[in-house]
């Protein structure tokens, strides 16, 4: 049997501290292979986006359409800042409904900038948002999302199911945000599931797309969701006890 693929559509930070670099480096960790799509290029560092640029979506379509699409099996798709690109993503993901796709909604950066302006916000929830996928929102961009102000569980937990009730099959909504010990909400149409562990004293840069892709990777691999993201969090919390020092932050690799 061949290795899975998990295949990372997003953007490039030239730390490799998120994003697609973040993603190769997780996916080989796991011991699969990892297949990417570029749709933008960005110069960060500790001051947040310094520039960006989104990729013609001509070659986007052409990257998407060199994937060996029979060989995957799970995606994983993060920031996405246009319209087009956006509107691109949301087909081929639509053309695969049978691979598990995990959709962070990344629409800025830890340290500071956006990723893209009030359209591409409109078009990520009109194209993206729509599909049957698995959403893996923090507080921030649920927030923005269901237009709605999260403070504890109770609201969490309601968040979370108007944001299946808009299209995912499935609401990871990660609360390490919030004060105390961090709460993860997890919504299907079957049940609600809360994972909750103490926290840590110190952080992570990086954490979402570590926990995204090593939930898709989990999936690849076959795991039901409930286990899935059990083994995702369990493995980004070992990252985050790690304390890997890079430059002035503590990352993932």
């Amino acid at each position: 049997m061949s290795t899975p693929v998990v295949l990372s559509i997003g953007t490039t930070h030239p730390w490799n501290i998120a994003g697609l670099g973040l993603d190769a480096q997780v996916v080989a960790e796991f011991g699969l292979r990892n297949a990417t799509v570029v749709v933008g290029v960005t110069a960060q560092d500790e001051s947040g986006v310094r520039e960006r640029f989104a990729v013609p979506v001509n070659v986007v379509r052409a990257q998407l359409e060199s994937i060996p699409r029979n060989h995957l099996a799970a995606i994983r798709v993060g920031a996405v800042f246009n319209e087009e690109n956006i509107r691109e993503v949301a087909r081929f993901v639509r053309t695969k409904p049978e691979i598990p796709a995990v959709l962070d909604p990344v629409f800025d950066a830890t340290l500071g900038g956006s990723f893209g302006g009030e359209a591409s916000f409109a078009a990520f929830r009109v194209a993206l948002l729509a599909l049957p996928v698995i959403l893996t929102p923090n507080i921030a961009e649920a927030e923005r999302l269901t237009s709605r102000t999260i403070s504890n569980k109770d609201e969490m937990i309601s968040a979370a199911h108007a944001l299946r009730a808009m299209g995912p099959r499935a609401v990871l909504l990660k609360g390490g945000h919030l004060a105390g010990d961090p709460i993860d909400v997890l919504v299907t149409a079957q049940e609600t599931k809360i994972f909750t562990q103490p926290r840590f004293a110190h952080t992570m840069r990086g954490t979402g797309c570590t926990l995204a892709a090593a939930l898709a990777c989990e999936l690849a691999k076959g795991r039901r969701l409930e286990e899935a993201v059990e083994l995702a969090r369990a493995y980004v919390r070992k990252k985050i006890e790690a304390q890997i020092p890079y430059a002035s932050l503590h990352v993932a690799f």
